[in-house]
């Protein structure tokens, strides 16, 4: 019975009588074990008020910071033959070294002066763009002499039908002067025929005036002759101008022509020197990749393709190199409720597999065999597994990871967050509630108020 009231009940009642008071009424013990409950008691509810920080779990795995760093598979760029293997597995390779060589197995590079014939082809095609070039430089000097020949040749026709409308109106102002003689030829013959009938003139003067009538009849022919001649030559001046205007423009449409027909063949052998160029780049290239080399230096892990004489697809994986220097760090994956809470910078415990620890999840400095890690990156989509990935870093600020740490190796994490009383805790965890929620720059601030 416990004395913790005045109101006593054996004052009012006899306990004697009944066989538990009997037993702990002289037992020594019983005020042992009331201190001890009260104790423990009194412990329980002081621990309640200490400090506990919460948490975030995560696992993960160990990788390297850069992903440049991270194990790689080798890929054979073009498809072929394996013929020969220059490295075995666990080979320390350099920047370079050749792995392994292939054969060709396609019909259109079986050819071993494929990349000199393509060469040659290239250098012909070359010199029937420059005997095309020239050409086209030839015609157009063709053009060139034939428009000077043009204006020239129409000069000269102008000229002439120039000189031929001259030569007509010459001729007919001459055919009416020998058109006026005659008149005064037939005037003097009527005269000296009248002259001679009344007896003033003898028959001679009548017959000299009838031979100049006859003279100047016959020349007025003649006259009329050379001036429907000049008419002709007038019409013969017209047609040979336009005969030369129509046998030039016939002239330079041919020439161009042939200066376009020309530039097109130019232009489509220039197309065929490009194209046989790019196909020169891309052989020589080719017969660079029968050769498969180490991206970087590190160690062969695997060969994931084996034997002699196997062929392969071009993209195939060939072997998966580690690389030799890499920043170790850790891949972490945290659940969805958790993700907001975490924040670039902030502060992680870590351990691994393969090293002693002691973890105690709500006191981190008394936790033995744990490492200190800063978040260097947090993926803002959701993993296949259903959480969100992690990447930490080591803090420099504590003591170096384990140096014989692989690749690969399992990691637990604990990303740290506020301190609150144990109390709290576990009120939050009964009630389901996330961690206190809070950033680094605010703890940084609060840092500042207080100094």
């Amino acid at each position: 019975m416990l004395n913790i009231t005045n109101n006593r009940i054996d004052k009012r009642l006899n306990i004697d009588k009944y066989k538990s008071s009997i037993i702990f009424a002289d037992n020594k013990h019983y005020k042992i074990i009331r201190k001890v409950v009260w104790g423990v008691g009194i412990a329980l509810v002081l621990i309640l008020f200490l400090p506990w920080t919460q948490n975030i779990k995560g696992s993960g795995y160990v990788t390297t910071l850069k992903p440049g760093q991270r194990p790689q598979t080798v890929h054979a760029v073009i498809g072929g033959r394996i013929e020969q293997w220059f490295v075995q597995e666990g080979d320390y390779v350099k920047k370079g070294d050749t792995i392994m060589y292939l054969s060709e197995i396609k019909d259109a590079y079986f050819d071993p002066n494929l990349v000199a014939n393509t060469e040659s082809q290239l250098k012909a095609k070359e010199s029937a763009v420059i005997s095309y070039s020239d050409k086209v430089e030839a015609l157009e000097n063709q053009l060139a002499a034939i428009n000077r020949e043009r204006v020239l040749k129409l000069k000269q026709a102008e000229n002439k039908l120039q000189q031929s409308k001259l030569k007509v109106i010459s001729d007919s102002i001459d055919l009416e002067a020998v058109k006026t003689q005659l008149t005064i030829a037939e005037t003097q013959y009527k005269r000296a025929f009248n002259l001679n009938d009344e007896g003033l003139k003898p028959m001679t003067y009548v017959e000299e005036k009838k031979v100049k009538l006859q003279q100047m009849q016959a020349k007025i022919v003649t006259q009329e002759n050379k001036y429907l001649g000049s008419k002709n030559e007038l019409l013969n001046s017209e047609m040979e101008l336009t005969r030369l205007q129509a046998s030039y423009a016939e002239k330079l449409a041919k020439a161009k022509s042939d200066r376009q027909t020309a530039l097109s063949t130019q232009y489509d052998t220039e197309s065929q020197v490009s194209k046989l160029k790019s196909q020169f780049a891309n052989y020589k290239i080719r017969n660079g990749m029968y050769y498969i080399t180490a991206p970087q230096d590190g160690y062969i892990n695997r060969a994931l393709k084996s034997g002699l004489g196997e062929t392969i697809k071009e993209g195939t994986s060939v072997v998966s190199i580690m690389p030799s220097s890499f920043e170790i760090a850790v891949e972490s994956y945290v659940d969805p409720l958790d993700y907001p809470l975490i924040n670039k910078g902030e502060k992680v415990r870590i351990w691994f597999d393969g090293w002693p620890t002691i973890v105690f999840n709500g006191w981190p400095g008394v936790s033995y065999g744990t490492f200190g890690g800063v978040i260097v990156a947090k993926e803002n989509f959701i993993s296949p597994n259903g959480k969100y990935r992690v990447l930490i870093a080591p803090d420099p600020n504590e003591k170096k990871w384990p140096e014989l740490l692989s690749i690969g190796a399992g990691a637990q994490t604990l990303a740290l967050l506020d301190t609150v009383p144990i109390w709290f805790e576990m009120w939050r965890t009964l009630n389901g509630f996330p961690p206190n929620f809070y950033s680094t720059q605010d703890k940084a601030a609060t840092k500042e108020k207080k100094k």
